[in-house]
């Protein structure tokens, strides 16, 4: 019987955290890249923030050792869109009560152990804010929070197979 319980146990090849991803037993490293803004209306810090909060993820989710670049698991992209647009309209007025911020995140995520798992997705959140204030106002907040799911999102699709 110990003979069948070590097998077994030496025989997984998933290593499960306390957060319920499910990460290779070999892998050990990780990189996160940088992710580029190709928008045209995005901030200047924008590429710097999502790239961040993506690295912060990772590293406090996992066990994995965070490194520059050609980590076990990677993860590259872009920034593809950041748009605002009106999205609760008043009848009484025809103006919008709500405008939405929105992005997208075009992720390649690669495995090098499973390569089943590799993935190339967009990933889309928003937010919403009054009219009554500018985006510039809340722009930060927003992108806070947007970020949060984004990597949220990023992060369940490559390790807990969402």
């Amino acid at each position: 019987m110990i003979c069948f319980i070590s097998f077994y146990s030496e025989s997984c090849k998933i290593k499960y955290s306390l957060n319920g991803a499910t990460i290779p037993i070999e892998a050990k490293t990780i990189s996160v890249a940088f992710f580029a803004n190709n928008t045209t209306l995005g901030s200047p810090s924008l590429s710097q923030k999502f790239t961040e909060k993506l690295r912060d993820v990772v590293s406090t989710q996992t066990n994995l050792a965070l490194m520059k670049q050609n980590g076990d698991l990677q993860f590259e992209g872009t920034i593809s869109d950041y748009n605002v647009a009106p999205v609760a309209i008043q009848s009484t007025a025809d103006q919008a009560a709500l405008n939405r911020l929105t992005v997208t995140v075009n992720v390649k995520y690669s495995n090098k152990f499973d390569i089943t798992k590799n993935f190339e997705q967009s990933f889309t959140r928003f937010a919403d804010f009054p009219t009554s204030t500018s985006l510039s106002a809340q722009e930060s907040d927003l992108l806070i929070s947007i970020n949060k799911q984004l990597t949220e999102d990023i992060f369940n699709k490559a390790f807990n197979n969402w």
